[in-house]
């Protein structure tokens, strides 16, 4: 019996200065999948998609932090990965892919996950000039998120 693998990217989603002052479009896993699927079938075409079609799926994205979790097929996740670099927008808004991590388990996205939103929650807090004793409600984000990311299941 042959074990199906995965890849696992850490994607951040960050939003990119529109022309307007409109806000981007809030985002999902459906829309960060349908955008991904629509940039595998633009820059890959129907053979690219048919690798890609039954392994991709988006685990988790917090709009907070603008992180997901991307599974795909380990022998294809190159496609997936260039497909996810090639994308410019989602739904008219205008986002920046940038690949945090990639990991062959979900144990390891999951630590890089936690990790990074610790790092975005650290940002956060320096600009807003904040102490680092002060109780805010992102000690509370940082919780649920944390056991959000760590239920996830393969």
């Amino acid at each position: 019996m042959v074990r199906f693998k995965n890849r696992w990217l850490l994607v951040e989603l960050i939003p990119a200065q529109n022309s307007g002052s409109q806000l981007p479009t809030p985002l999902d896993g459906q829309k960060i999948w349908a955008a991904l699927r629509q940039s595998v079938l633009s820059n890959f075409g129907d053979v690219g998609w048919g690798s890609v079609a039954s392994s991709m799926s988006v685990k988790y994205y917090s709009p907070t932090t603008n992180i997901c979790i991307i599974r795909v097929a380990r022998d294809h996740h190159r496609i997936a990965w260039g497909a996810l670099t090639l994308l410019t927008g989602i739904e008219g808004s205008r986002y920046i892919p940038n690949v945090i991590h990639l990991s062959g388990t979900i144990k390891h996205a999951q630590l890089a996950a936690i990790s990074h939103n610790r790092e975005v929650v650290a940002r956060y807090r320096a600009q807003a000039k904040t102490p680092s004793a002060y109780q805010d409600s992102y000690d509370e984000y940082l919780q649920t998120s944390s056991m959000e990311i760590e239920g996830l299941q393969d």
